[in-house]
């Protein structure tokens, strides 16, 4: 099973990657974390993005490829993965096409999960991440369980990020709709996007997003 999660910031992409990677054992690869770990390991790619991201640009898409490239080489994704958040731009979706076709490893399925707008606001407003371990909590819907902790066994350290507040949320709103709208249009000509309506509880949200992607 080979997926792309599409969907606005807020959306739950992440925490339904997290939840399929524990029912299903595929990875969930997260550009984000991705660029944390090949920072904290130093790789060529590594040190590429680093100098970017001090200088406050956006890492480039042959960078962001390799490092996917990468990722998607390793053991665990030969049985498939979970791409949460990426593509975003035309350009993306081709380097990633051509990406995956030399690996062999078409994609099955991209889902769009769509979300009301101001349900966006609230589920963002309400959102923490863990500076330990990079997973993203929720106060109200999706707070750490009793016990849980980071993979090195500390509490974790959530804190609010800072471009979560409503206005700059509405501008980030707007650069998606703008950028992804390509990128629904291109996924529906190859046959491969599946629309999931992803309001509502976790599970069932959960449960459309499994629907959506059972074999017909």
């Amino acid at each position: 099973m080979r997926l792309v999660l599409l969907g606005a910031p807020g959306s739950g992409k992440g925490t339904q990657a997290q939840i399929m990677q524990a029912r299903h054992g595929l990875p969930q690869v997260s550009t984000g974390d991705l660029l944390r770990e090949a920072v904290t390991a130093g790789t060529e790619l590594g040190r590429a993005a680093q100098v970017v991201m001090q200088a406050g640009g956006l890492v480039a898409d042959d960078i962001m490829l390799g490092i996917i490239r990468e990722r998607l080489a390793r053991a665990d994704a030969r049985r498939g993965f979970i791409l949460d958040g990426f593509p975003r731009t035309q350009a993306q979706a081709d380097g990633l096409s051509t990406l995956l076709q030399d690996l062999g490893t078409p994609l099955d399925a991209v889902v769009l999960m769509e979300v009301d707008p101001e349900v966006l606001l609230r589920r963002l407003a309400g959102r923490r991440s863990c500076r330990r371990c990079g997973r993203v909590f929720h106060i109200e819907t999706n707070p750490p369980a009793p016990g849980d902790r980071c993979a090195d066994g500390r509490a974790h350290d959530l804190f609010q990020r800072p471009d979560d507040n409503e206005a700059t949320v509405r501008q980030r709103l707007s650069i998606y709709r703008e950028r992804t709208q390509p990128l629904i249009d291109h996924y529906e000509r190859m046959g491969l996007l599946r629309r999931i309506d992803a309001n509502g509880t976790l599970d069932e949200v959960d449960a459309r997003l499994e629907a959506a992607i059972t074999p017909r």
